[in-house]
């Protein structure tokens, strides 16, 4: 006898979009100071430009995103160069130069959909479909007097290989190290990020606690989660994407989930490991719980207990100027204390901002020193 399926509940969580509704996105006044710390790091090492895609460092120096453009087989490339300039004074100094080089048949399309904070006119540079346009981008820097010589140049690391190789072959040479030079720039989060990053994090945790009123004994993960991606979006956390994880009882052992779905029982506990984006800036919250009327093992609680305690220990280490590995050492210790090490077989967190997984990285390898304005997850 086939069995008929219960029609779907409906459910609506439109209330949380007015939480995070008074934070503005970053002024610009933000990416110029901004660009002129990466200028300032770019004469530092003695490189002309920075180049990126379209992306998150893209969007952090110049609100180039991909939400903006997206990426395809003919490069769109944005770069700042430190640029002379004399002042009314007969003083000089340098300032940032944007440029975007642009595919020709795509150039209209770029100067309106590009909202590109600068202090200068910024430089659009097209590129025809017959011509080479790492070599336009080269050939442009040569007839500029007012910058910077050199061929050598910072490359976003994000950037993809045949974009990398074109630079390369057009005379471009990658300075050495200079990645990380110009990474720790995005590493230190100012008080107007943190600002769109703790209203993020409330949004989605009170995303979560929405849901978690909605749901009950029977119910599957699948269900759950479709809920919980709503939730994050009607909270106004889906600028530039959500992601949710749903697993219920011993599916959360598998960290990332692919386990055969599962109903909702009463010995399961629950745990969602979610986020979205505000202004491009991310959240990333994992929560485990039980619904009133669980009947929760009593191991079950003791893990539960465990990972809490390590994930306090974590949190009483994290200073300025602790490396990240000795982070990662307090809570491993604490779990391996209580008989549980084998199963602690990830990095205990990671850095967050524009893009979801940034450094620094908390890994026992890692020797980096934790720095004010760094903002990562611990999660054991």
């Amino acid at each position: 006898r086939s069995k008929i399926p219960l029609e779907a509940k409906t459910v609506d969580f439109r209330h949380l979009k007015s939480h995070c509704s008074h934070i503005p996105p970053p002024l610009s006044d933000s990416f110029h100071r901004r660009q002129l710390t990466l200028i300032d790091e770019l004469q530092s090492i003695g490189a002309a430009a920075f180049i990126a895609e379209p992306g998150s460092t893209a969007h952090y120096f110049a609100n180039v995103s991909l939400q903006e453009w997206r990426l395809s087989e003919r490069p769109l490339l944005v770069t700042i160069s430190p640029i002379q300039v004399v002042g009314d004074s007969g003083t000089s100094s340098f300032e940032p130069q944007i440029t975007v080089l642009t595919p020709k048949f795509e150039a209209a399309r770029a100067h309106i959909r590009l909202v590109v904070p600068s202090k200068r006119p910024v430089e659009f540079v097209e590129w025809a479909e017959s011509e080479d346009p790492y070599k336009t981008l080269r050939q442009h820097f040569y007839n500029n007097p007012e910058r910077e010589s050199s061929s050598h140049v910072v490359l976003d690391d994000q950037m993809r290989l045949f974009v990398v190789d074109g630079l390369s072959g057009a005379g471009w040479t990658r300075v050495a190290g200079g990645r990380s030079e110009a990474g720790k720039v995005r590493e230190h989060k100012t008080a107007e990020e943190i600002e769109i990053m703790k209203c993020a994090s409330e949004a989605t945790l009170l995303a979560i606690r929405a849901v978690r009123e909605e749901m009950y004994f029977g119910m599957l993960e699948s269900e759950a989660n479709k809920w919980m991606r709503q939730a994050l979006v009607d909270a106004g956390l889906g600028d530039a994407g959500v992601f949710a994880t749903t697993q219920f009882g011993s599916n959360a052992a598998l960290p990332h989930g692919g386990a055969p779905e599962r109903a909702l029982g009463r010995h399961d506990l629950v745990t969602f490991d979610v986020g979205g984006t505000l202004h491009g800036y991310w959240s990333d919250v994992t929560r485990t719980f039980a619904l009133p009327g669980s009947q929760i093992p009593s191991k079950h609680l003791e893990i539960w207990n465990t990972v809490k305690k390590a994930q306090d220990a974590a949190f009483r280490v994290a200073k300025q100027g602790v490396r990240a590995k000795d982070v990662d050492a307090a809570a491993r210790s604490v779990i391996q204390d209580a008989g549980f090490g084998e199963f602690f077989s990830h990095r205990l967190g990671h850095g967050i901002g524009l893009d979801l997984h940034e450094s620094p990285y908390l890994r026992g390898d890692s020797q980096d020193p934790l720095e004010i304005g760094n903002t990562f997850s611990n999660e054991p």
